[in-house]
């Protein structure tokens, strides 16, 4: 299972009260059970796991997903751009015409020299954020 990018829980608290939801009403609305879920991803315990779950998140407070997500060390990774777009694996190997296996390969270990540049077009058109920043990514692992 893959590991999803870190949220950042005071953000997550802030717009939850902003949206007048209490734990347990998030919960509901995105579809997990009971408010202990929400109450672990404020403290930093646990996360959403899914891209598709995050945005649903973002959606239901009024929020865009990345307001939600800790920005990464060192600039953002494969994965977070990922989460950020609200793509899964399959649908982001699709886009940029990859296997999944080479995406989940670049995201855990990065490369050590970029893809072609029509490939990294993809990559960057998928999601929604320039060349270089997709190019940074793969980089830096």
């Amino acid at each position: 299972m893959e590991t999803a990018p870190a949220i950042d829980g005071a953000a997550l608290r802030a717009a939850r009260v902003r949206a007048g939801l209490t734990q347990h009403q998030l919960a509901h609305e995105v579809g997990v059970v009971g408010g202990e879920r929400v109450s672990m991803w404020e403290r930093g315990e646990a996360r959403p796991r899914s891209p598709q779950l995050l945005h649903a998140v973002a959606r239901v407070l009024g929020v865009p997903a990345t307001v939600l997500l800790l920005a990464p060390d060192g600039g953002s990774s494969l994965r977070w751009l990922r989460f950020a777009a609200g793509l899964s694996v399959d649908e982001l190997a699709r886009a940029a015409h990859v296997s999944m296996a080479t995406l989940k390969r670049w995201e855990a270990q990065g490369c050590r020299r970029a893809p072609s540049s029509a490939t990294l077009a993809a990559v960057a058109a998928a999601l929604d954020v320039g060349v270089v920043e997709v190019e940074r990514a793969l980089l830096r692992s």
